[in-house]
């Protein structure tokens, strides 16, 4: 009968001793203090509860929480990427375009001024000089091109 009533006496320290009392008073200079032994009267008495935590479901929603910041942050990453690309790629393409204009403008100025214009041939040094017609259908080739790559400069 002993190691039963000793047995129960555990059993109702355990519940307690999970279920303790907390109280909240304030001392002399007005602190608030909580305690589950309050040392002044009146106290309050607080409804306090308590629950065992999941371990397991911690960590599934931790690592969930760890893979969701992880595909916020790689997408943030391949924005700024992109936005960087595509700033690199503006630029490049701005400072192209002005070259070519260049280019295009140079080769159009000589065209015009030109008195015979001629194409390379097959062999080093020899040349075929180009026909009227073929002539004025260059200048107005170059004159396009020029005007496509210096377009808003």
């Amino acid at each position: 009968m002993k190691p039963k009533l000793t047995a129960l006496a555990a059993c109702l320290l355990a519940v307690t001793a999970q279920a303790g009392e907390v109280f909240k008073t304030t001392d002399s200079e007005g602190r608030t203090i909580y305690t589950d032994r309050p040392q002044t009267l009146p106290a309050e008495r607080l409804d306090v509860r308590t629950s065992t935590t999941d371990t397991v479901e911690v960590a599934r929603r931790y690592d969930e929480q760890k893979k969701q910041y992880a595909e916020a942050d790689k997408a943030r990453t391949d924005a700024v990427q992109k936005a960087t690309d595509a700033k690199k790629t503006e630029e490049l393409t701005a400072e192209d375009r002005a070259k070519r204009c260049v280019e295009s403008r140079e080769r159009y100025e000589s065209m015009m001024n030109a008195r015979r214009l001629f194409e390379p041939g097959s062999t080093e040094g020899e040349r075929r000089y180009l026909s009227s017609e073929e002539i004025d259908a260059a200048r107005a080739n170059a004159k396009q091109t020029m005007d496509e790559f210096c377009t808003g400069q």
